[in-house]
């Protein structure tokens, strides 16, 4: 069939939670529906959890526990599944030790035998026109394909008497995982969840990493896979970004006002706008994700202008004589329109953002968000925080023509 147009399509997840409802009803069948991913063509689900250390008989209780607390008490978790499933028949095969030592046979025969005859193992080598050969032996295979085949096996004691195995070992049937997974060289069992609604996949892992608190013991390992993952190490990086961000602003700054203290009353405004920012993204109900990431980053500038505005005019009226309490007065109120303005055309600016519709709207929505609620509150509260600011910091320190003014003083005498 062909898709519709893009814009008119219906969104990925509702469609993977009505097949979800749809087949929740059948019976004997756990079915997830998947979304292929966009680059790599995996199939993960968004959670991605990993649990290590132990043997993996501990690791599926630990699974186990984990998982029924998540059905119990977390609906925001959905088709909750794991790479570890006991569905391959295995054989435990227990030595009597006492019995195998009565007739004189000791473990390590037991063992090479049973690794001869069911499996194979290079004894030797031989050369033949200068080359050399393997000499491998392995039972014959089509006597190994039932537990009662190892009745027709043989062991030789130290006195050289053959003993049937089957009366030195026990065998016990199991289930056991077709795949023993490791992660990061330990033994791993990852968990594995789909996100029902808007809830967030940093709050998924908060509450994971909360119940191995509460109710595993303290050698449970823990990690990440696929988007879990990113989101761990998009967070570190962000912080890492946005602080690079920060400091060149700052340096900037310091090299156009030749002062670290004119630049550091600019940067205040920042914190304000992050502030708002953070603000508009609670009471809208969106996340933390890299499109808002990119808005915040957008911000340092952004806010920056304002506090460039005021601090360079009082910086201007000090150079032209102006005492410093007069200039700071008349600073605030002659860039109060010009802050105002420029606020008002950034933030509508972003409007067209937040109203926008079809295919990629979220990415616009989130951004202008960001945009609208950070210039907005660095708008409002830059016409008070910088004059005190600049009063409270920089009272001490001269206007940026000072040095000017000395050096010709200086020439002209």
């Amino acid at each position: 069939n062909v898709l519709n147009d893009w814009a008119s399509r219906r969104p990925a997840d509702e469609v993977m939670a009505e097949i979800s409802e749809r087949m929740a009803d059948l019976p004997g069948v756990r079915a997830f529906p998947i979304m292929r991913q966009a680059f790599g063509g995996g199939t993960q689900k968004p959670v991605q959890f990993v649990l290590g250390g132990g043997t993996y008989a501990e690791l599926a209780e630990w699974r186990d526990i984990l998982i029924s607390k998540i059905e119990e008490n977390n609906p925001g978790l959905t088709d909750i599944d794991s790479d570890y499933k006991e569905t391959k028949p295995q054989l435990r095969i227990s030595i009597n030790k006492t019995r195998a030592g009565d007739l004189g046979v000791s473990s390590r025969i037991i063992g090479t035998t049973l690794e001869t005859m069911l499996g194979s193992r290079r004894v030797t080598t031989y050369i033949n026109d200068g080359e050399e050969y393997d000499v491998i032996l392995e039972g014959e295979r089509d006597t190994q394909r039932t537990p009662t085949n190892l009745q027709n096996i043989y062991v030789r004691s130290d006195t050289g008497a053959l003993i049937p195995l089957s009366n030195l070992v026990s065998i016990t049937e199991f289930a056991d995982s077709g795949d023993l997974n490791r992660y990061n060289r330990v033994r791993a069992i990852t968990i594995e969840a789909g996100l029902a609604g808007n809830y967030a996949l940093g709050d998924a892992l908060d509450y994971l990493r909360e119940l191995v608190r509460l109710h595993l013991p303290d050698g449970a390992a823990i990690d990440y896979k696929g988007q879990s993952l990113d989101y761990q190490t998009s967070g570190s990086s962000l912080l890492f970004i946005f602080m690079l961000g920060f400091v060149i602003v700052f340096l900037v700054l310091a090299a156009q006002f030749e002062s670290y203290v004119h630049p550091l009353v600019i940067i205040l405004t920042v914190p304000l706008a992050i502030t708002g920012a953070l603000a508009g993204l609670y009471i809208t109900g969106n996340s933390l994700n890299v499109y808002t990431q990119i808005g915040l980053i957008m911000l340092i500038g952004l806010a920056a202008k304002n506090g460039i505005l005021i601090v360079e005019f009082i910086n201007q009226l000090r150079d032209q004589g102006m005492a410093f309490s007069e200039a700071l007065m008349k600073a605030a109120q002659i860039r109060l329109r010009p802050i105002v303005m420029t606020g008002i055309t950034t933030i509508a600016g972003s409007v067209p953002l937040i109203l926008a519709s079809g295919a990629g709207a979220e990415t616009r929505v989130a951004i202008g968000v960001v945009i609208l609620f950070g210039v907005a509150a660095a708008t409002i509260f830059t016409i008070f925080v910088v004059p005190i600011a600049y009063d409270i910091l920089a009272r001490k320190t001269g206007s940026p023509n000072d040095v000017k003014r000395q050096l010709e003083l200086e020439t002209t005498r």
